[in-house]
């Protein structure tokens, strides 16, 4: 059977390990998510740091978990206080990445350039003045910001001659937003953010918890993965969430499909076949 006619069956894998739902799949809410002490450093911090109005950075390298904790962070923002407005940044001009940012602020993005850029703080103002709602901007995939856009973000973030606290942004990127912020040309902006989240792939310890607990909050009783199944999962992922949750994915559906009631080590290196080819 071909893999594409196995993945249409996932009635046939919950039923296997008794699951509720097909687990390690991006389908999971905040609350379900596994709270390791790195991640919670990482939130603390953050959520400290916007409490005083000022701006953040998380920055890790892909499959570790970024954009999870960016959501988060973000359901942890009372909505009586934060008013937060998401833009997944691409590879775009200033006047484009504006046109963007004003979409979802509900700003007219017509007009010149430095008046768009005008247009932006005034309701970044209003919304703290009028409304009472602290202002805070996510840019996601803030790694594709070009640097002269990134020193435009410096320009948003100036009220009153640098005076006043208006526009909290919190830039989330994967490692070359780092190299970036450390450019000479762009200290101005990376002295704005007042605080630096960073994320690693999961220890080997980690990597088993994680296993754990994505089965259990899918149902399972016990967790159908054996010892070196586990083991492997980490030897091949090296604690990279992505990749363990495509690993663990496809060996389920690999061990449901030939009647095994639990996934070894031969279904890991099966999968890593299929993954990877």
């Amino acid at each position: 059977m071909s893999k594409n006619a196995i993945k249409s069956r996932p009635r046939d894998l919950r039923a296997t390990f008794g699951l509720h739902v097909v687990p390690f799949t991006r389908e999971l809410s905040t609350a379900e998510q596994l709270n390791l002490p790195m991640q919670e450093d990482a939130l603390h911090g953050m959520l400290r740091t916007l409490e005083r109005r000022m701006s953040v950075a998380v920055i890790a390298p892909a499959g570790t978990g970024k954009t999870a904790l960016v959501r988060r962070l973000i359901d942890q923002l009372p909505e009586a206080r934060y008013r937060v407005r998401y833009v997944k940044v691409t590879d775009l001009s200033k006047r484009d990445l504006c046109r963007e940012i004003a979409a979802v602020c509900g700003v007219s993005p017509a007009g010149s350039y430095p008046m768009l850029l005008r247009r932006l703080q005034d309701g970044f103002e209003a919304s703290l003045e009028t409304d009472a709602l602290r202002p805070t901007l996510v840019l996601d995939e803030a790694h594709d910001l070009r640097p002269e856009v990134l020193s435009m973000l410096r320009v948003l973030t100036n009220f009153e001659m640098d005076s006043r606290l208006v526009l909290s942004l919190v830039l989330a990127g994967q490692t070359p937003l780092r190299t970036l912020l450390r450019r000479d040309d762009q200290e101005a902006m990376a002295r704005r953010i007042a605080f630096y989240a960073s994320l690693r792939p999961l220890s080997d310890a980690e990597s088993q918890r994680y296993i754990e607990h994505r089965c259990t909050i899918a149902g399972a009783g016990t967790c159908p993965f054996d010892t070196s199944a586990v083991s492997a999962v980490f030897e091949i992922s090296r604690g990279n969430l992505r990749c363990i949750d495509l690993l663990c994915l496809e060996a389920l559906e690999l061990a449901a499909q030939a009647g095994h009631g639990s996934v070894s080590s031969n279904q890991i290196a099966a999968a890593r076949k299929v993954l990877w080819p």
